[in-house]
């Protein structure tokens, strides 16, 4: 992927790890072995081998560069249901860290983003979004879920040269629902 983007582009100075996928409502003794794989594979494997790539290309043309990944507030405090997905994202703020510690000496930042509730279609599968939506907004002292285009507008500045001096943070957007 890295490579592509190279040859079409010239360079790579912006890498973004935005896959995921959860594997809600599902109590741990009833979690297949094979659902934990695929959760983690997607979202923290995957999240690895984009930082990985993003880190050699951009340390190989030696003029810095942006590393984002999606983490969530579920990899900031463990959730019931969803503990292959929360695990998954514990991991992605690790590997944020630790790449923004390797990564740095060479001018790349590394950070995550850590939405909570947002509305989007995987959240709308959920069972019982509705009911999931209105317990969120109660929660949230904005009374209202996130929507994409809050996400993106922490992407968009974490991108910028404006955040050149922050690296290795989960930086939580929730509405207020869960303080760091």
């Amino acid at each position: 992927m890295a490579a592509q983007v190279v040859e079409r582009y010239g360079g790579l100075d912006v890498m973004v790890a935005n896959a995921g996928i959860v594997r809600a409502d599902t109590k741990l003794t009833e979690l297949s072995a094979e659902e934990w794989d695929r959760v983690l594979n997607v979202n923290a494997r995957g999240t690895f081998l984009c930082y990985k790539y993003a880190g050699i290309q951009m340390i190989k043309q030696g003029r810095g560069g942006r590393i984002i990944g999606a983490s969530s507030v579920a990899g900031k405090q463990g959730q019931p249901l969803v503990g292959a997905y929360s695990a998954s994202k514990f991991a992605v703020r690790g590997l944020t860290q630790s790449a923004a510690q390797e990564f740095g000496p060479h001018g790349i930042t590394v950070n995550a983003y850590a939405p909570g509730a947002v509305d989007t279609p995987m959240s709308a599968g959920l069972e019982d979004a509705v009911a999931k939506v209105e317990h969120f907004k109660n929660l949230a002292p904005l009374k209202r879920i996130g929507v994409p285009e809050d996400i993106s507008n922490l992407v968009s500045f974490l991108a910028s040269k404006e955040s050149q001096f922050i690296t290795g943070q989960s930086i939580s957007i929730n509405g207020g629902i869960f303080f760091d």
